[in-house]
């Protein structure tokens, strides 16, 4: 029980941004007690610097400090209420100001800031009224949606209240605030107007979208478009994901090879946030939230979804009687995610090799081993064998890529705790090595301790360079070399930049987006391929030969990284069967405190590595059989355990797919049939009945030539080794 507090308490924010929101909202009560102090006194300095405070507060919690914001918003004090108070305690200070019979002469400045206040109120309305009707329960990407009737966005500043009011009641405040030191009601008078002005404006802009003409299409007539695309594209394989927003990566390894399947792939989401999170692809993009939209695919040409995870809402479509579902997941390892009980939902599991089938085997979590269809890693066709050890006059690149603590709270999950600075130094340490550092995305999400490491590391790594000689060489030995080849580089980041952008201004919202990200040029996802390729090639040539790299950007991509590297230092993670696709020598952190045996025992992905303890004292021993490989004792383990992994190179691991997904596609595609004869033999008169009266059902069986019946011949299904032992 104590574990689990302390995983629960970890994501606590550290010390410093407590202490920053703590004298933000000091500082904004402060001002507030010193406007009331000013107000009631009277004292116009103190009112007015007082008012000066508070409103550079906002603009503060405004731009940096949106969880203050919050909290006080669940205070009730959010943005309105503070600014009403403000307003009223200036009026109050102009009241208490001169001679007590002041308040006609304010009547007006009064007024005008009640109206204003009412127009703040229909404003927000009239803005959830519009919202309402740009949200859609059909999201896409790279689908023409032209017949939506889709628009750009209102102004943001019309969509979020506490921008709009700040900025709006700016002139009222002005106006109230110059009156006070005049004693003139003119200026009151003149702010609230033109505060009043710029509201009705913001009312009757947002009032034009809901004219008739200016509505995008309703809910019923979405759907009915979603429905006539489907009849028109006819998907037949889908990737389904749902998930957390920094969970996007586990889908987008998997957008390359759905794009070089046989068939027409789409990918299916449920969570709005995601379609904008998915990786640059020309797929078909669309986004069900609600279960009803979802189970619109039933009466679909869709045969086969593929998971690379599982998710609360994977349970939904797994209701779909006409599909078929395969687990693909999105890496494999010795941990207990890579046998996962909920597996078992699935009709097939696609796993990379044999050692994956014996550890659901082994694991006895309910997924019976007919289910288990070996298909290789089709990612990996990216990833180049390897060549032979470093030349002599080169430096020995190696690659850390720890894994993250994970959520389980486990002290062996992840090396960078206790082993990770330690590596570092020993790496470091030896002139001939030049250190590629990648930790995982989510490495400090749940442990602090993790995260502060993670720093302590990259730290090491820029002393390191600083220290590094003042003739170091660049990637070519001179400067005007070096000049060029980034010059390049950022030429090739543009060209990238350009093609992979979403073409959305900034403040867009999802139907703004849907609208910028219809159909794709053609000729688009191979122009991205090559202009990734070229800057990938100009990024390596770039760097200084012997500088060290923290990569964390989104490019360079792992197996990039993978292709440069020439030992790979990592933990017990999918990272390691990826990298055994080249073949290279590979090391494995062992910070579980099990001995050198029971490690390699209980995670069979050691097998074939360089176990290493958490003192790094068999770093130099492992730099010396990567540079000499006749002392390399573990290259025929490698080839062995890449065999187990990974399966055997021919047919190739794409091949192993389309056969797995052909062979599922035509289950599903009997399993369909099957349905339809035993609702016939049950129901026969009603059938027919249903048959004249209503119009024919969208069924992929229903077509018995092109695509459809070449997918629907005989195959052979994929190769499924016996059982272990």
């Amino acid at each position: 029980m104590a574990s689990v507090g302390r995983r629960r308490a970890s994501p606590r924010p550290s010390g410093r941004p407590l202490v920053v929101r703590g004298l933000t909202a000091a500082v904004l009560a402060g001002a507030f007690v010193a406007q009331t102090a000013g107000a009631l006194l009277p004292d116009v300095p103190l009112l007015l610097a007082a008012t000066a405070v508070s409103l550079t507060v906002e603009g503060v919690l405004s731009r940096w400090q949106p969880v203050m914001s919050s909290l006080l918003a669940k205070c009730h004090a959010d943005i309105t209420v503070r600014h009403v108070l403000r307003d009223l305690l200036l009026v109050v200070g102009l009241l208490r100001l001169g001679e007590h019979d002041r308040e006609p002469q304010f009547a007006w400045p009064v007024a005008g800031l009640l109206v204003f206040y009412a127009l703040h109120c229909a404003v927000q309305a009239v803005s959830v009224l519009v919202r309402r009707t740009r949200t859609l329960p059909v999201l896409t990407r790279n689908i023409d949606a032209s017949a939506l009737r889709l628009s750009p966005a209102p102004a943001a500043l019309l969509r979020r209240p506490g921008h709009r009011l700040l900025l709006l009641g700016l002139p009222t405040t002005a106006g109230l605030a110059t009156a006070a030191v005049t004693g003139d009601p003119l200026p009151a008078a003149a702010g609230t107007a033109v505060s009043v002005v710029l509201a009705a404006a913001g009312l009757g802009a947002l009032l034009v979208r809901l004219l008739p003409s200016r509505r995008p299409a309703g809910e019923q007539e979405v759907l009915d478009w979603f429905d006539a695309w489907l009849d028109d594209y006819r998907p037949t394989v889908g990737l389904y994901f749902s998930g957390g927003a920094s969970s996007a990566y586990q889908a987008n390894m998997w957008l390359e090879t759905m794009s070089r399947l046989d068939g027409r792939p789409v990918v299916v989401l449920r969570e709005r946030f995601m379609v904008a999170r998915i990786a640059a692809t020309d797929l078909p993009v669309v986004c069900l939230p609600k279960v009803s939209t979802l189970m619109r695919l039933e009466h679909s040409t869709l045969r086969v979804l593929i998971h690379p995870s599982n998710s609360g809402k994977t349970s939904q479509v797994l209701r779909i009687p006409t599909i078929k579902h395969a687990f693909v997941n999105h890496g494999e390892s010795d941990k207990l995610s890579s046998c996962n009980p909920y597996a078992k939902a699935y009709d097939e599991v696609w796993v990379a090799g044999p050692e994956a089938r014996e550890r659901y085997a082994r694991a006895g979590v309910g997924v019976e081993d007919k289910d288990v269809v070996e298909i290789g890693r089709p990612q990996l066709d990216a990833v180049r064998p390897w060549s032979g050890p470093p030349a002599d006059d080169a430096r020995t690149t190696v690659l850390y890529a720890p894994t993250w603590e994970g959520w389980d709270g486990n002290p062996g999950n992840t090396s960078v705790v206790a082993a990770g600075e330690n590596l570092v130094r020993a790496l470091l340490a030896d002139p001939g090595v030049r250190l590629l550092y990648k930790p995982h995305p989510l490495t400090g999400s749940v442990e602090p301790t993790a995260g502060a490491a993670d720093r302590r590391i990259r730290e090491l790594i820029r002393a390191a360079n600083r220290e590094r000689p003042a003739g170091a060489s660049g990637p070519a030995g001179s400067a005007s070399e070096l000049d060029r080849l980034t010059a390049e580089l950022d030429r090739l980041a543009a060209e990238l930049d350009r093609l992979t952008a979403a073409g959305v201004r900034e403040g867009a919202d999802q139907m703004e987006r849907m609208l910028a990200q219809s159909a794709p040029p053609p000729g688009r996802a191979e122009a991205v391929a090559k202009a990734t390729a070229a800057w990938e090639e100009a990024y390596w040539a770039s760097l200084p030969q012997d500088e060290h790299q923290v990569v964390t950007d989104v490019r360079p991509a792992l197996y990039s990284c993978f292709n440069n590297a020439d030992l790979l230092i990592s933990d017990v993670s999918s990272v390691i069967s990826d990298f055994l696709a080249g073949g290279k020598p590979y090391a494995v952190a062992n910070t579980s405190g099990m001995s050198e045996d029971a490690f390699r025992a209980a995670f069979p992905t050691a097998a074939a590595a360089t176990v290493l303890t958490p003192d790094a004292s068999g770093v130099p021993a492992l730099l010396e059989t990567v540079r000499h490989p006749e002392k390399d004792g573990l290259a025929d383990a490698r080839a062995e355990l890449k065999l187990r992994l990974l399966g055997p190179d021919e047919p190739t691991s794409r091949e192993r797919c389309d056969t797995a997904l052909r062979a599922l596609s035509t289950a599903a595609l009997n399993h369909r049939a099957c349905g339809e004869e035993q609702a016939e033999a049950r129901h026969p008169r009603s059938q027919r009945l249903a048959e004249d009266l209503l119009p024919a059902p969208r069924h992929a069986s229903d077509a018995g030539t092109g695509a459809d019946a070449e997918a629907s011949r005989s195959v052979t299904p994929p190769s499924r080794p016996a059982p272990p032992g």
